[in-house]
């Protein structure tokens, strides 16, 4: 029987082999959440790629996460694609937060053609982002998307309900608003990287 040896003893004499992962580069597209980017392996969004942001309700304040995003492509003339959102975004807090609103398009879609809408808008290769509200979607669609998103090279915001957390997903990046004990944001999937075991504080309220 061979003699034990310390693997740190074989590390050190170069006998064995160690792997590094080469580090992922930041990308071009921050969130504006300095919490958010601080955490996330491209200290942004994943370039040309869905992201899933995942709520126990519409409503808890889930586009204070992108309105920063979306002030910053508007201001630089890119437009942006709202398809079938559950309520009427409130303009004026838009305008408010530094979008220009003759960039924002607002498209209303039967559930049924909200993936149809939203895929198309993002192969087109016009479109800065898309955000949508999908009813159902599942493995197969979100990947059409992401496909959609990496030809066109455009951002996708996808709002689903928290309980699709258990069910995979290829999106890149996925957040789950949380709103007890307080508002805060868990990473829950970021390529790239392991979640933070922490949640990120919530941006201020939109107004």
């Amino acid at each position: 029987m061979g003699a034990v040896v310390a693997l740190s003893d074989l590390v050190e004499a170069r006998r064995v082999w160690r792997g590094r992962a080469e580090p992922i580069p930041a990308g071009d597209q921050p969130t504006g959440v300095a919490g958010l980017d601080a955490v996330l392996p491209t200290a942004g969004w994943p370039d040309a790629s869905i992201t899933e942001v995942l709520m126990p309700q519409d409503g808890v304040g889930e586009l204070r996460l992108v309105l920063p995003t979306l002030a910053r492509l508007t201001q630089g003339n890119r437009p942006v694609v709202v398809v079938g959102p559950p309520y009427v975004p409130f303009a004026q807090g838009w305008r408010q937060r530094g979008l220009r609103l003759g960039q924002v398009h607002f498209v209303r879609a039967a559930d049924a053609d909200v993936l149809w809408v939203a895929e198309q808008c993002l192969r087109s290769g016009a479109c800065a982002a898309v955000l949508l509200w999908p009813k159902q979607a599942d493995d197969r669609a979100l990947r059409r998307l992401q496909v959609a998103a990496a030809d066109g090279q455009a951002l996708g915001f996808v709002f689903r309900d928290r309980r699709h957390l258990a069910n995979p997903s290829p999106a890149p990046l996925r957040l789950e608003v949380a709103v007890q004990p307080g508002p805060a944001v868990w990473v829950r999937k970021c390529r790239g990287g392991n979640p933070p075991a922490q949640p990120v504080p919530f941006p201020d309220t939109v107004h």
